[in-house]
């Protein structure tokens, strides 16, 4: 174990690139199950028997923990250890891949995937936070600017690897490959890491009642929309709807009453910060939707294969890898409204585009212009909507509300693919059949679009044009590259990250 003391680790020794491989590794295996999981839907599906609703627990199980811990999960770290959480995470995370990847039915796989998402919500946080308390502070920006690089590069990635390990040995192994990267990640971490923890939280505690509040109240309104095709509005869908409902309630009545929320509710005062928020949601809601259709689009209406699939979408990922540090720039310049207005509406339109891909699609007159405008809308979008999160707040409350609107893009992407099925009047065995499929998929990409319109209105009515121009020396609590990372791989940042920076830097 090293005995560098935390803060203290500069990049170019051979020691502060250990640290960066060894997050690199955590959050990129994240990343990739993120993107390679849809690809292999199909498959799935038709090697388990599962259904559509199967199809959409398979992904879903995944966002609910992840979605429903991540703030409990930064907070562990800062107060036990960053590195021991981190750890911890990686090794959860890789034995559930394991259950992924032996799963004998649909529902082995789900609660696998259900694992696999609290394992996430442990080492995501952890492996920005590792860096940022880590690094000398003279360094931190340019560590995270090359983990955020490399992260995307995973992204990037993630649709190819995928395709080709489902059309090669099998989809289990889009599963499996998790394994042999956490055989590595592990003791490069405790060889390498120093640990660091957060002095102020000692003695707090843990909102696990809130946690469980907010995982519940997804899972049950989540379970109500996926059932709710094939039972129609039977008990078994009203009494969960209803139950999700009660359940936020009294979500929101606890973390108001309790001393140290997970979810302080004053935070949502900022007008900015809850407006940019609603438009997270209407964005990542319109994002988790068309991923997870679009790609069974491509395979069950078009006939491409699972590699075919994966590698259609790049476009999009390259995209913002190249543009999206101009287009941060471009926002801070001329300020987020216009960004967040028209990125939502290119999206949009590259929505309603691709509802031509039918049978017998050609790539590059039927499905690359759609993707194109689309990636050009995110591009426009997503970088100046991080920053916008972060500059709405305090600057010390920037961790907070990264995490927040983090978790706000999750549960959205998560009622999404619940939800669309259902409004779109869709079959449990709807994608076995390519034309049925394909009515689903041109009902729900005008929803989508629809979506992204309400998101673009209101960034128009209420995102400052000046919420931008602030002194430089309040910028500390996320540095460009920090945001860059946010607008090419992921949602806006996970917690924990702003919050070590006064630490070290006092």
């Amino acid at each position: 174990m090293t005995d560098s003391a935390p803060g203290s680790v500069r990049l170019s020794e051979a020691r502060g690139r250990w640290v960066l491989t060894t997050t690199v590794l955590g959050s990129g295996m994240a990343m990739l199950d993120s993107t390679v999981v849809n690809v292999a839907l199909p498959h799935i599906g038709e090697d388990l028997g599962a259904d559509l609703a199967g199809l959409q627990w398979t992904v879903n199980a995944y966002m609910l923990t992840l979605a429903g811990l991540i703030l409990l999960g930064g907070a562990l770290g800062d107060r036990f250890g960053r590195r021991r959480v981190f750890v911890l995470g990686v090794v959860w995370f890789a034995l559930a891949s394991l259950l992924c990847g032996m799963a004998p039915n649909a529902g082995v796989l789900i609660i696998a995937r259900a694992l696999q998402g609290i394992g996430g919500a442990l080492l995501t946080p952890g492996s920005l936070a590792l860096i940022q308390s880590t690094f000398h502070p003279d360094d931190r920006a340019r560590a995270v600017g090359a983990w955020s690089g490399l992260g995307g590069v995973a992204a990037a990635v993630g649709p190819f690897l995928g395709g080709w390990l489902v059309d090669g040995p099998g989809w289990r192994w889009v599963f499996l490959i998790n394994l042999p990267v956490a055989a590595v990640c592990v003791p490069v971490a405790l060889r390498h890491v120093p640990e660091s923890s957060d002095p102020r939280q000692a003695g707090r505690t843990f909102d696990v009642t809130g946690a469980a509040l907010a995982a519940l109240s997804l899972g049950s309104l989540t379970y109500a929309l996926i059932a709710a095709p094939g039972r129609g509005a039977s008990a078994q869908v009203v009494l969960p709807a209803v139950a999700g409902v009660l359940l936020g309630a009294a979500f929101v009545a606890v973390e108001r009453r309790r001393a140290d929320p997970m979810l302080p509710l004053e935070i949502f005062r900022s007008r900015q910060f809850t407006a940019v928020n609603a438009v997270t949601v209407c964005v990542y809601a319109a994002f988790g939707g068309f991923f997870f259709l679009a790609v069974l689009d491509l395979q069950v209406v078009a006939g491409y294969s699972a590699l075919q699939a994966g590698t259609a979408l790049l476009p999009t990922t390259i995209m913002m890898l190249l543009l999206s540090a101009r287009s941060g720039q471009l926002g801070q310049r001329i300020g987020p409204r216009i960004p967040l207005t028209v990125g939502p509406l290119l999206c949009a339109a590259g929505m309603l585009l691709i509802t031509r891909v039918g049978p017998h699609a050609v790539y590059w007159r039927d499905v690359l212009p759609a993707l194109l405008i689309l990636g050009l809308g995110m591009v426009a979008l997503v970088a100046p909507l991080t920053a916008t999160v972060l500059a709405s707040v305090d600057v010390g409350r920037a961790g907070l509300a990264s995490g927040v609107n983090n978790a706000a893009a999750r549960a959205a992407g998560l009622i999404a693919v619940a939800a669309l099925p259902l409004l779109a009047g869709t079959s449990p065995e709807a994608y076995r059949s390519a034309t049925e499929f394909s009515r689903t998929f041109r009902r729900a990409m005008p929803l989508c679009a629809g979506i992204l319109v309400v998101g673009s209105l209101i960034a128009w009515f209420t995102v400052r044009s000046n919420v931008l121009a602030r002194a430089p020396e309040e910028e500390g609590a996320c540095a460009p590259e920090c945001r860059m990372h946010c607008g090419m791989v992921s949602p806006p940042l996970d917690p924990g990250h702003t919050r070590t920076t006064p630490t070290h830097a006092s």
